[in-house]
């Protein structure tokens, strides 16, 4: 499972089996139909969503009818969609080029496509007035070009999580900052006889994490975006990146089985971390509420830090990789789809989404409302953050996502070298 599917199933409530399934999609009609009036006169916006679980289910709805009480002449009219359904019927619409009005978006290819084939209004001038009251990374993967496509609802990042105790027990007085302290941090940890690291080798995606942001601390935000503008990860930056995890698979950090381990499963990377078998994890905001799911959780022995600095890169400590979600408008949808999503981005809806569904604040105003102090701890990440990387899965085609995941999950086998993971990667952007 991509990471960013796993995280937006956690936070956004998309792997609900109560998901519409093939007959609710027939019934959903043509997406041009959001645009007409009801029996009453008022504009019909459909709004595509994927919020199908609690608290999320409600609290969509609720946010709908508060903007109808203000503005009486206007319907929105929710269609709740499964993940996977969701994307299926989205591909489709795209290539019919019959967009919904409101539709949910993880920004990056997908969007860009969509950009490119003229189907998305540029939303740069009606939330022009609301720029400076958002998070800056948050926006990121709806900007293109200078203009913004898509209204974020929802952000996340990864960063390590790790256990404080086990720490302290192998002499480790402060989380590592540099690249050289974090594989002194290991050593010390597997000296105290302590698994240093939690890794779902199985499921590939977490593998990649290590090599996507030793790419951003090497190669920089704008290296790595570079690179896929020109399709060609053959750099010196990228084979380092790979020599860099090179250096940490070989120190054996990884706890025992970790090549046949899972993510979520009671004896995955995620029961490790919250049942104490392992000292840290490189996982997404989601990772507390899996931690606690699959184990037993750690409580308040469990911190978070960034990913490390490399000596001599062009990426800072404060460059963030993760993702999140967004809204973006069809063209030529009513003026009303617009209005909706400044009503549903001000600091007072944002608020409700960040107390009653526990979302990480995509609004500044709205962060006081985070009590949460996992979240806080990444939302406080992301407020500080120098640049921003979407998930690789996202950013990229899923070719391209995929052939990552593998050729580095390959590395870590010890199947492939860096610089074979990095000819990989070119090779299969080049032939999209």
């Amino acid at each position: 499972m991509p990471a960013s599917d796993f995280s937006r199933r956690r936070f956004l409530g998309a792997a609900s089996a109560a998901g519409l399934g093939a007959a609710a999609l027939t019934a959903c009609g043509g997406s041009d139909s959001g645009s007409g009036k009801d029996s009453s006169g008022r504009t019909i916006v459909e709004w595509w969503n994927i919020q199908t679980t609690e608290p999320s289910k409600t609290i969509w709805p609720e946010r709908a009818k508060a903007f109808e009480a203000k503005n009486p002449d206007v319907r929105i009219k929710l269609v709740t969609l499964e993940n996977d359904a969701y994307k299926s019927k989205m591909t489709a619409l795209t290539s019919s080029g019959k967009l919904p009005d409101i539709y949910h978006t993880w920004g990056g290819g997908v969007l860009k496509q969509q950009i490119d084939a003229g189907l998305v209004e540029d939303l740069t001038g009606p939330m022009e007035s609301m720029a400076d009251t958002l998070v800056p990374a948050s926006v990121k993967a709806y900007q293109f070009d200078g203009k913004t496509y898509a209204m974020p609802f929802d952000i996340g990042a990864v960063g390590f999580w790790y256990n404080k105790a086990l720490f302290k027990k192998a002499g480790i007085g402060a989380p590592p900052t540099t690249w050289a302290e974090y594989l002194d941090a290991v050593k010390k940890l597997k000296a105290a006889g302590i698994a240093p690291i939690a890794l779902a080798g199985k499921e590939k995606w977490p593998g990649m994490y290590y090599w996507a942001y030793l790419s951003m601390r090497i190669a920089g935000v704008d290296g790595l975006q570079k690179a896929a503008d020109e399709k060609d990860f053959t750099g010196d930056a990228f084979v380092k990146a790979g020599e860099r995890l090179k250096e940490l698979v070989a120190l054996e950090p990884f706890q025992k089985g970790f090549l046949g381990a899972a993510y979520s499963t009671p004896n995955g990377e995620a029961a490790a971390m919250g049942n104490g078998k392992a000292a840290m994890e490189l996982m997404g905001q989601w990772a507390p509420t899996v931690q606690a799911d699959a184990g037993k959780g750690i409580g308040k022995d469990l911190g978070f830090f960034s990913f490390p600095a490399v000596d001599g890169g062009a990426g800072a400590l404060t460059d963030v990789f993760g993702g999140g979600g967004g809204y973006a408008v069809r063209k030529g949808a009513p003026q009303a789809a617009a209005d909706f999503l400044k009503f549903f981005m001000t600091a007072e809806s944002d608020r409700i989404l960040v107390e009653k569904a526990n979302m990480i604040p995509v609004v500044k105003d709205a962060a006081s409302a985070l009590t949460d102090p996992n979240l806080t701890a990444v939302s406080d990440m992301l407020a500080k953050s120098t640049g921003f990387q979407l998930y690789l899965d996202q950013a990229y085609p899923p070719a391209v996502g995929q052939e990552v995941n593998d050729s580095v999950a390959a590395l870590i086998a010890g199947s492939k070298s860096p610089d074979q993971v990095a000819r990989s990667v070119t090779q299969v952007f080049k032939s999209q």
